[in-house]
């Protein structure tokens, strides 16, 4: 963690785990947050009752497991030359440790797939509290079958704590950071921050200040609900998840919750705010509990193309 104060700055580390710290005691106490789901322990049980009773639980657990690819292609202006057709696969909340099958369809589809880099927009683990070693393990088998450089950033489900090992993984981690992608000469940049649903730490003056003004700028965050920010900072491109795109839908893919404090259609699939596009990842995995209904898990590859 010194490293981490040494990079990130002493008094971000503190929030952040002390945050982290605060929520996982206001989980784990009774009657503190009575309507926070992570408190109502017999939700996951109620949730699969109600679906067992409608015939609809088998069904959903087999949707879960058929991971879709989508293609979303992405006309930027000053796009450089040099990054037309520059692809991205976006992975997105993949709750790695809900289901020890899951991970087995994703690592079947990722080797057809062909990109120049692989971003990670958060949400690793299944829970938002306790050890994450399960979590650790399924992202080190994931690093193995991602044949690129790989970005991620934080979701409000992971810890800070989980960084270090990510990174000695082969992740590359940006909590309120950015980095160059430079191809034949020529420079674009990809910035993270870190969440801002639940933690709210997002800090954009230390992701793109130093982004320059006329540049492509693309930036993950875990949450589509920073798009106001997003846009008046002058990025380019904001990829997102957090949503599941309603996980649960009524036909016609109509989410009952998106848990986000963004339009409902910025919940899922490709959007735009004023200059800046957007998409927003239905994700890989599932939260709460291991079923999908008019809403099918995805993976995103995003194709960048000059306007």
């Amino acid at each position: 963690m010194e490293a981490l104060e040494a990079r990130l700055g002493r008094l971000f580390v503190r929030q952040r785990l002390g945050i982290e710290q605060d929520y996982e005691s206001s989980v784990f106490r009774r009657h503190t947050q009575l309507f926070h789901l992570e408190n109502w322990y017999s939700i996951r049980g109620l949730i699969r009752c109600a679906l067992l009773a409608s015939g609809l639980l088998v069904r959903g657990r087999r949707n879960a497991r058929a991971i879709q690819l989508r293609v979303n292609e992405v006309c930027l202006t000053g796009l450089p030359t040099a990054f037309d057709g520059f692809t991205m696969l976006q992975l997105s909340d993949l709750h790695i440790d809900m289901s020890e099958d899951f991970l087995d369809g994703l690592l079947v589809l990722l080797p057809g797939l062909k990109y120049d880099i692989c971003v990670l927009t958060g949400d690793y683990r299944a829970r938002t509290f306790g050890t994450f070693d399960a979590c650790l393990a399924g992202m080190h088998r994931l690093r193995s079958h991602i044949g690129s450089a790989a970005y991620g950033i934080l979701g409000n489900h992971d810890s800070l704590r989980m960084v270090p090992a990510l990174e000695t993984m082969g992740y590359r981690m940006l909590v309120n950071e950015y980095v160059r992608l430079q191809r034949s000469g020529e420079t674009i940049y990809l910035a993270g921050i870190d969440d801002a649903y639940f933690y709210r730490l997002e800090n954009f003056h230390r992701a793109a200040d130093e982004i320059p003004p006329c540049a492509v700028g693309i930036l993950l965050s875990h949450t589509p609900e920073a798009y106001r920010r997003a846009a008046h900072a002058g990025f380019s491109l904001m990829l997102s998840g957090h949503t599941h795109g309603g996980q649960i839908c009524l036909p016609g893919g109509i989410p009952v919750l998106t848990q986000a404090g963004s339009p409902r259609r910025f919940s899922r699939g490709a959007w735009r705010y004023l200059d800046m596009l957007g998409y927003t990842s239905a994700g890989v995995g599932t939260s709460l509990i291991d079923v999908r209904l008019n809403c099918p898990p995805e993976v995103t590859l995003h194709q960048l193309r000059r306007a």
